[in-house]
């Protein structure tokens, strides 16, 4: 079965002055029974981060992230000291 969810419902959270995001799906403080569990996609967010900020390092386990830069550029560094940038229509798989 198909849900369409228009942008102006999807729910927006800011958890910091630097992020602003909109969940397709329930995740995080968004709770949502009729929206969850959609096979092994977790998240699909669309974020907007503010430049010259972001997330501090955090772990993952057991994820693919797919980020798909719209404007702008992205940088991300790992723990272990992997570093890149992608740019405006780049798109990184980790």
């Amino acid at each position: 079965m198909l849900k369409y969810i228009s942008s102006a419902d999807r729910h927006h959270a800011a958890p910091a002055s630097w992020l602003s995001s909109y969940f397709l799906f329930s995740f995080a403080d968004y709770l949502d029974r009729d929206n969850m569990h959609f096979g092994p996609l977790r998240v699909f967010n669309d974020d907007s981060v503010a430049a010259q900020s972001g997330f501090p390092q955090h772990p993952h386990s057991e994820m693919e992230i797919v980020t798909l830069v719209l404007e702008g550029e992205v940088s991300h560094e790992d723990t272990m000291g992997n570093k890149t940038t992608i740019t405006a229509g780049e798109v990184q798989r980790m």
